[in-house]
C-alpha cells in the first residue's frame, strides 16, 4: 500500500526529471564561456568563471591594425561599465595582416603605454580557424556567421555565460549599439 509520502516523493522526482530534460533540451547543459580562461600577457590565467554571472566583452586586438585606436574607446568602456559589473578582455592576435608581430613587451607597450589600457589583456592568441583558442571555437561553433573576419571583432558575453551581441571591427567601442547591449547585459538577471 503507498502512503502520502512516497506518492510525493515519487511526483516530486517525475518532476525534477523533466525539469532537467527540458533544461538540457532547450541546451541550458552547454558550455559557457565562463568554461574557458586565457594565459593573462602577465604571465598568470584570466578564468572567465571569475566572471561568472557578470557580462564580458572579449576583443581581438592588435598593435599595428587602423582599429588599434579602439584601445582608447575599449578603455572607456571599461571604466564606464567597470563598477557596474562589465569586464572587457582584450585578446592580442597575429591571425589578421600580421599586425600583432610582438611579443609580450610590444604588446604591453602598445596597451598599456600607448593606450592607457587597465583591462586585462592575455598572451597572443589565435582567433581563427583550427589553431583557434578553445574560446574561439566555441564563438565559432555558437555564431558561424559571425566570427571575426579582422582585428577588433567584439564578443559580449551577457550574464548567462553565453553570447549576447556580436559587433564587427568597424564598430567603434563608443557605438550607440555596443553601449546598449552592455546596458541591456547589465540589467538582465
Amino acid at each position: 500500500m503507498l502512503n502520502r509520502r512516497t506518492v510525493l516523493t515519487t511526483a516530486l522526482l517525475a518532476a525534477a526529471a523533466s525539469a532537467t530534460r527540458a533544461r538540457a533540451d532547450a541546451g541550458m547543459s552547454r558550455i559557457s564561456a565562463y568554461a574557458f580562461s586565457f594565459p593573462a600577457l602577465s604571465g598568470d590565467d584570466i578564468r572567465l568563471a571569475a566572471f561568472t554571472g557578470k557580462p564580458v566583452l572579449v576583443v581581438n586586438t592588435a598593435s599595428l591594425c587602423g582599429y588599434t585606436p579602439q584601445y582608447a574607446g575599449l578603455q572607456e568602456l571599461w571604466s564606464e561599465f567597470r563598477a557596474r559589473g562589465l569586464t572587457v578582455i582584450g585578446v592580442p592576435s597575429n591571425d589578421f595582416g600580421g599586425q600583432e608581430p610582438g611579443g609580450t613587451s610590444e604588446i604591453s607597450e602598445t596597451a598599456h603605454h600607448q593606450y592607457g589600457v587597465t583591462f586585462p589583456i592575455t598572451a597572443k592568441a589565435v582567433v581563427i580557424g583550427t589553431k583557434a583558442h578553445p574560446f574561439y571555437k566555441w564563438a565559432a561553433e555558437a555564431r558561424p556567421k559571425e566570427v571575426p573576419k579582422w582585428n577588433f571583432h567584439k564578443y559580449l558575453i551577457g550574464r548567462d555565460g553565453y553570447i549576447a551581441e556580436v559587433f564587427p571591427s568597424a564598430v567603434e567601442p563608443a557605438d550607440t549599439r555596443i553601449k546598449t547591449a552592455i546596458a541591456r547585459a547589465l540589467a538582465d538577471s
